[in-house]
């Protein structure tokens, strides 16, 4: 068998470090010191798991956000009057009389109809007659006057009673229907005894009280009339301009929000503003890119803590093990096999803290996700990346206490 430099001059053979040999080093070290090892790995824990549970959190809120707004807000079109409100002259409705029939006939309406609130200064409403300001409890509650369209487009959870309809429309009837809050203000529960709610001392019968509203929640503080009965007695909208809310199917919002003021009124359109809903895609997009870069600076810093662990754990063992390391290289271990060894413990810390960083934000992003009633979204890329992104952290945290550990010299460690 041939000789080798080193020994032709009677040193040691040189040695190489296999792989194996250099992870089952860094290993034994690790399990030697196995407190200080669990601590070293936290930030790193911390920063990945963060990283993961950010990006799965934020991808199943926003996939929440998406169906919620598909299957609400972008089916909601406003049509607004633009007609100037001057107090010292007559207000104008800018709506035709039959404005809930001809959105209605438009192709893609479920519902539409038109609403404001009455132009009362300060009005008295209560369960009997009373002079203003007497019946301070329903000072709150306020006045709308609603098509039967209007309330239909709302998408109102009827509790008690019914809606009043065309018939009461048509005939301008004294009638109302209570929102939630305004009934229990107003202390009416029920409508089989035929309550009355007097506003000006003008009264008006409950046909219905609405628990709940999927549009236009102002109404449930409110006492709804019909509109054909408020222009009668109060007259056109004032400081307030009148609005109507169209329900369209899905997909159909933007073409009727086009469409809606030339059916309405096809004379003059210009009087009339529909706004559409935003795109969905691009609301999504803005929040997923909001609360992904906000967050995702938490979980840099996290990795930066971390890796500032690591990188001041692995000097530590540096400066302790100088017996060690003077040893080694008197056995035959150049400074690249120290520096390898030392590069090896740090990325196999990263390593291993990538993995339980891993697990961690997984678990609590099926737990939020479960307690939220969500349904859990996890990239499979950040699954496979994040223990990557743990095992780089190791790795540039422990260049600089591996080229230290490298520049030892056998002698002067040994003499340590």
């Amino acid at each position: 068998m041939s000789r080798t430099k080193d020994e032709d001059r009677g040193l040691p053979p040189y040695s190489r470090l296999r792989l194996r040999d250099g992870l089952g080093e860094a290993i034994a070290g690790l399990v030697q010191r196995p407190g200080r090892s669990v601590l070293t790995m936290l930030g790193t824990v911390l920063g990945v798991g963060a990283f993961v549970a950010v990006l799965g959190l934020t991808s199943s809120a926003t996939q929440q956000i998406g169906n919620a707004f598909t299957a609400l807000t972008a089916t909601t079109v406003t049509v607004q009057d633009r007609t100037p409100t001057d107090p010292s002259t007559t207000p104008v409705l800018s709506f035709p009389p039959d404005a809930d029939e001809r959105v209605q006939r438009l192709n893609g309406v479920a519902a539409a109809g038109v609403w404001w609130q009455l132009p009362l200064r300060s009005p008295s409403v209560g369960t009997r007659p009373a002079p203003p300001g007497e019946s301070a409890r329903a000072r709150s509650v306020r006045l709308f006057a609603a098509s039967p369209g209007a309330l239909k487009a709302a998408r109102p959870v009827v509790a008690a009673g019914t809606l009043y309809n065309q018939f009461h429309r048509g005939r301008a009837e004294q009638v109302c229907v209570l929102g939630a809050g305004a009934a229990r203000l107003l202390g009416i529960s029920r409508v089989d005894n035929q309550p009355v709610v007097f506003i000006n001392s003008t009264p008006y019968s409950v046909v219905g009280i609405v628990s709940d509203v999927e549009r236009l929640p102002d109404l449930l503080l409110g006492v709804m009339i019909p509109e054909s009965t408020a222009l009668r007695a109060y007259g056109p909208p004032r400081d307030s301009p009148a609005r109507m809310l169209i329900g369209t199917d899905v997909g159909a919002a933007r073409l009727i929000a086009h469409q809606a003021p030339l059916a309405l009124r096809p004379d003059r359109p210009e009087l009339l503003t529909a706004v559409p809903p935003p795109d969905p895609h691009g609301l999504r997009d803005e929040i997923d890119t909001s609360l992904s870069g906000l967050f995702l600076v938490l979980a840099g810093i996290c990795l930066v803590i971390g890796a500032v662990g690591i990188a001041n754990t692995t000097l530590v063992a540096v400066l302790e093990r100088r017996g060690e390391i003077g040893l080694r290289r008197a056995l035959g271990a150049g400074p690249r096999h120290i520096a390898a060894q030392f590069l090896t413990e740090s990325t196999v810390l990263g390593t291993l803290g990538g993995l339980a960083g891993t697990a961690i934000g997984i678990g609590v992003v099926a737990v939020v996700a479960l307690a939220q009633e969500w349904t859990a979204v996890i990239n499979p890329y950040t699954v496979v990346v994040a223990p990557a992104v743990g095992s780089l952290t190791g790795l540039l945290a422990g260049l600089y206490p591996a080229l230290r550990a490298a520049r030892v010299e056998p002698l002067e460690a040994l003499r340590t």
